[in-house]
């Protein structure tokens, strides 16, 4: 029973380890490592690779649904923070920036919108509703516009996430549209601060 335990949390270390590689690998060299070198550095052998994620796109789904996961996370982190209601700018601009590193992971490609795993999906929609939360708070407190609907968080989120994807924004660059994004969901009174 022991032995049972302990190869299944050391197949959690393993595939936790995978994925942490395969996501440097990929983010840095693109998704076009073979498998084979995901599992050289990882130090483990192909067959466990294939054995957690059968194919290349399982992997690369699975980096998503850590990415988005982390996410959801600071999404929360944020909302629990007394200045709550910067915790909208603060996951949106989280959000935009995960977009530069879809470009340089292929994510874009490799998850199709139409084709998106359930998994990914549950995260997806548990990401909408912190969103919808920290949304509810900002306006509660001010922080943001009363007229501002889920909807147009998102749209906006979409728009500024393609940008970034396709321009490849640096830092900076992100920064400035954000900002200039922010002042226009910020309440009147806000703006005047």
């Amino acid at each position: 029973m022991t032995a049972e335990r302990v190869l299944r949390a050391d197949a959690r270390r393993n595939r936790a380890r995978v994925l942490e590689v395969a996501e440097s690998l990929f983010t840095t060299q693109g998704i076009d490592v073979p498998i084979e070198e995901v599992a050289r550095v990882t130090g483990v052998g192909v067959g466990t690779v294939y054995r957690h994620f059968p194919t290349k796109k399982d992997l690369v789904e699975a980096i998503v649904a850590e990415r988005m996961r982390r996410l959801v996370e600071k999404a929360r982190t944020s909302v629990a923070q007394p200045d709550s209601p910067n915790a909208l700018f603060e996951i949106m601009d989280g959000i935009v920036a995960e977009a530069t590193v879809k470009k340089h992971l292929g994510i874009a490609d490799a998850v199709q919108a139409t084709e998106k795993p359930a998994a990914i999906e549950i995260i997806a929609a548990d990401l909408r509703a912190t969103i919808s939360h920290v949304l509810v708070a900002a306006q509660t407190a001010g922080a943001v516009r009363a007229d501002i609907e889920l909807s147009d968080v998102l749209t906006t989120l979409y728009g500024l996430s393609a940008a970034a994807e396709h321009y490849g924004w640096d830092e900076a660059r992100r920064h400035r549209a954000i900002t200039t994004i922010f002042d226009g969901l910020r309440s009147r009174e806000t703006s005047k601060d």
